[in-house]
């Protein structure tokens, strides 16, 4: 059967995705490009992707791979009717991307999603809302933590080791949330987001890191 860029396809019963297994089997999407050796790059359409296993996305995620694509075989797809629209595709697209933005950080990533869970991605005033409630929650004050950024001003340097004291009221939309801290007799208020917990091992350290990985990132 010959193919054109933009036909729609579904794959064909009982196919199954090589490096997973997974029966893709009735997976549907447009023909975006065709390569040598009869070999189809396909892109999934809306309704395949809102059905896409999560894990299969936090597999791929979790690998650099992308999920919304495909390469398959000619002879594993037939031609049908299209379900939905390029725009329907972008929105869905969309929707997944911001559900699984941080599945690539492994732990770390779950730690944010679980705290962001309920935060659109581009509200960055509820974010460190919700970072703040968390770490209130999470962290147990007082602990020791070192700074972990270049300091470009101001009385700490990369390497100081600080006592973090409480969780300051002040919030900053680029700097984030600012801790009270003390080293040795000074107490100074200090963004968070540069600061790493001493003890690797202590039930502060995950919490706090996961919030340093967010705010460098987001």
């Amino acid at each position: 059967m010959n193919f054109q860029i933009n036909d729609s396809v579904v794959v064909k019963a009982g196919v199954k995705d090589p490096d997973t297994g997974m029966d893709i089997g009735g997976w549907q999407g447009r023909v975006a490009k065709i390569e040598e050796d009869n070999l189809l790059f396909i892109d999934w359409d809306s309704l395949t992707l809102k059905n896409i296993p999560d894990s299969y996305i936090t597999n791929s995620e979790l690998e650099g791979l992308g999920w919304s694509q495909y390469y398959i075989y000619a002879t594993d797809v037939e031609k049908t009717e299209p379900r939905d629209t390029e725009n329907d595709v972008n929105e869905m697209i969309g929707i997944l991307e911001d559900k699984h933005a941080w599945d690539s950080l492994g732990k770390e990533g779950e730690g944010i999603k679980e705290v962001l869970r309920e935060i659109a991605s581009d509200d960055d005033e509820a974010a460190l809302e919700a970072w703040d409630k968390h770490l209130r929650q999470a962290l147990t004050f007082p602990f020791q933590a070192e700074v972990n950024e270049f300091q470009e001003r101001g009385p700490l340097r990369t390497g100081d080791r600080i006592t973090v004291e409480k969780i300051d009221a002040y919030i900053d939309d680029l700097r984030g949330i600012f801790v009270k801290v003390k080293k040795k007799q000074s107490s100074y208020v200090f963004p968070l987001a540069d600061l790493e917990a001493m003890d690797q091992k202590g039930a502060n350290f995950q919490p706090l890191r996961s919030y340093v990985i967010w705010f460098a990132n987001h």
